[in-house]
């Protein structure tokens, strides 16, 4: 049993219950008692001024690699914890190309349990699509879901056979499954290190043509349609991409998608100087694209945004540009950058915290993203307006891989509760 908690003058800001308004909020043994206007504090509470700043629910991160097992010098689920509680993220969805990758469903309950052992993270696995995420036959999606499964897909790998894409779909259909999707057609991405086009050229960088992207998409869109399956494209990245994905949504498909901050923040350029920080994948694209995921996200049509975690070691970056592995890490960043489009007038403060909170957790279906009486007290506090400076080196947790490098933003985690326990501030 622990003190009641009452948190004083905060804006509260729950996008799944349509609420925003400056009140109080009243945490009793672990879960939410009240919430609005002026609460008594009950005898012996703990007492918290808020005032000026943000409540919000705590993040629900929709994908996120996690190093463990198999990549233990990346990152381990404790360091991991640590960066995801300093980002104001309580629920977390891990993905599946591991090493072993998540086709067993003793895995996924092995996951699960060692998320509840940080007491800071609740972690929802994604089950492997295929065994091995190699892409060559199904895994037992039925009992890895039966496990806790939230959804499938290979992680970064694409699911490139269009028969075993149609299989996956129409079993995923029979069970309430999603399947997620990496959308890059892996013939034309084989070997690439940047975005097709003038800024590869100059750099002598093999790249990708960005209609890899729509090629995949517009495939698996028509796959959806014949099967009734549910899908969901991770980290989209371009116009044309997402204009397929819209029309889809127009006629009726169970079709959802998410992005993450590089691709909203960053555009090609980022690269500089054979910067393998900057190097992603998909890689960044131009400008015109970064307008439209921006726009994307305004519209609707990007349901989440993700922090796309990919931690990786100095090693795995102090490469040649071409050889240096993509990804980067964006646990703790992924709140300050996309308040960045709330800073610049692209989104309101309550569809940028909903794209990290409500939305993820509808497209994964899970009861997280929200606060409401008697809900689990998972909770983010920030200060909308204190500005920072993102530094590789210093940020919470093992993975210090971030494009953002010296970029300064506004909005700082002052605290992280998981379940009214105090993880962070």
């Amino acid at each position: 049993m622990t003190r009641p908690l009452l948190l004083r003058g905060a804006r509260l800001i729950d996008p799944d219950a349509g609420r925003d308004e400056v009140g109080d909020l009243l945490v009793i043994d672990g879960r939410i008692a009240d919430l609005g206007g002026t609460l008594a504090a009950p005898d012996g509470a703990e007492l918290l001024d808020a005032a000026g700043a943000v409540l919000c629910p705590g993040l629900v991160d929709m994908r996120a690699a996690l190093g463990e097992p198999g990549f233990e010098y990346r990152e381990t689920i404790a360091s991991a914890a640590a960066a995801a509680a300093a980002g104001g993220i309580t629920t977390l969805a891990a993905l599946p190309d591991s090493v072993p990758a998540l086709d067993d469903p003793a895995l996924v309950r092995l996951l699960r349990a060692r998320g509840e052992e940080t007491a800071s993270l609740t972690i929802h696995p994604y089950g492997a699509a295929t065994r091995g995420c190699r892409g060559e036959e199904l895994a037992e999606l039925g009992l890895l879901r039966e496990a806790g499964a939230v959804a499938f897909g290979d992680g970064q790998a694409c699911i490139a056979s269009a028969r075993l894409m149609k299989l996956a779909l129409s079993y995923a259909r029979c069970i309430g499954g999603r399947i997620v999707q990496h959308p890059e057609e892996p013939v034309l991405a084989a070997g690439a290190a940047a975005t097709d086009g003038e800024w590869a050229m100059r750099l002598g960088l093999p790249g990708v043509p960005a209609v890899a992207e729509l090629i995949q998409v517009q495939r698996d869109i028509e796959l959806a349609r014949l099967t009734g399956g549910a899908l969901h494209f991770a980290h989209v990245s371009t116009a044309a991409a997402l204009g397929a994905i819209r029309a889809a949504k127009a006629d009726g498909l169970n079709v959802t998608c998410d992005t993450a901050p590089p691709y909203f923040d960053l555009n090609e350029t980022a690269i500089g100087d054979w910067r393998s920080y900057a190097k992603l994948s998909p890689p960044l694209r131009r400008e015109a694209d970064r307008l439209a995921v921006c726009a994307g996200l305004a519209d609707g049509t990007i349901d989440a945004v993700a922090s796309d975690h990919q931690p990786r070691d100095a090693d795995d970056k102090r490469l040649p540009f071409a050889q240096a592995s993509p990804g980067a890490a964006g646990l703790a960043t992924l709140l300050a950058v996309t308040l960045a489009r709330g800073h610049g007038g692209d989104l309101t403060l309550p569809r940028a915290i909903e794209l990290l909170t409500a939305a993820p957790a509808r497209v994964l279906g899970i009861e997280a993203g929200r606060m409401r009486r008697g809900d689990p007290a998972d909770l983010c506090l920030f200060d909308l307006d204190a500005g920072w400076q993102i530094v590789a080196g210093e940020l919470p947790g093992k993975a210090q891989n971030t494009p953002f490098d010296g970029r300064p933003v506004e909005g700082r985690v002052l605290g992280t509760w998981k379940a009214g326990r105090r993880v962070h501030g």
